[in-house]
């Protein structure tokens, strides 16, 4: 479950309906009844948020942002889209990593999910990070 207020419009999640899971995008919210409208593959559709999950971010997801992805001698991995950057020490492990935009940079910032990650890139970059290619 993720917190209404951890929510923005543009976060990608996984929704629950009928036992069957959608990942989505979030195109609109209702703060006076705590409800998140994500559009699937297949519709539109309103959920509580004890329907909806969050997308653990990881190697696969950060390429379906299209990121394009370094390996670098050590065994760290830089994945890159623009001019914002994510550095992990280790392939795979996104438990300690290096953002940064520009001159801003954050160690370690509590990012295990996508919809984080996109706010942190909204945070930083004052653009919602998407799947689009730059």
């Amino acid at each position: 479950m993720i917190k209404f207020s951890d929510i923005k419009i543009g976060d990608y999640l996984k929704a629950e309906y009928e036992g069957k899971m959608w990942e989505g995008e979030v195109v609109e919210l209702n703060g006076d009844e705590k409800q998140v409208c994500v559009q699937t593959e297949v519709q539109e559709f309103w959920f509580e948020t004890d329907h909806l999950y969050p997308i653990e971010l990881s190697d696969e997801a950060l390429l379906k942002l299209n990121f394009k992805k370094q390996v670098n001698e050590d065994g760290s991995v830089k994945y890159m889209k623009d001019a914002f950057r994510i550095v992990t020490p280790v392939a795979g492990d996104f438990s300690k990593m290096e953002v940064w935009y520009r001159e801003d940079r954050r160690h370690n910032p509590d990012v295990r999910y996508v919809h984080q990650l996109q706010n942190i890139h909204l945070a930083m970059t004052k653009v919602h990070l998407t799947s689009e290619p730059v």
